[in-house]
């Protein structure tokens, strides 16, 4: 089994099932199946399994694998996480309205 940091995608533990799909078209016949060994004893996600499989079977059948460098990809995630909202842009008000009723609400709308 390879470890994380000898696997042909990088951050790939952490990519979806649509993600996978289409960086794994970049990768080599021996690349995929080191790959799809990891998914076997890490994760085990059927349908990522069986997609890589697909793939395998269309490279050994003549597939060319596609351009691109699956190393140069965006990271996953892509920025610093979190919320760019802060308590600032909060409304003053934000008790949420009981059964939808104003009246029904302690205290809303009031100081």
């Amino acid at each position: 089994m390879s470890t994380h940091d000898e696997l042909p995608i990088p951050d790939y533990d952490q990519l979806t099932l649509g993600t996978i799909t289409h960086r794994i078209r970049s990768l080599t016949q021996p690349d995929l199946e080191r790959l799809l060994e990891h998914e076997r004893a890490t994760a085990h996600r059927v349908q990522v399994e069986e997609i890589m499989q697909a793939r395998v079977k269309q490279l050994a059948d003549g597939a060319e694998p596609s351009g691109g460098d699956p190393t140069q990809a965006p990271p996953v995630g892509g920025g610093s996480g979190g919320s760019s909202v802060s308590p600032q842009q909060s409304p003053d008000d934000n008790t949420p309205l009981r059964h939808g009723v104003a009246s029904q609400t302690p205290k809303r709308g009031r100081s």
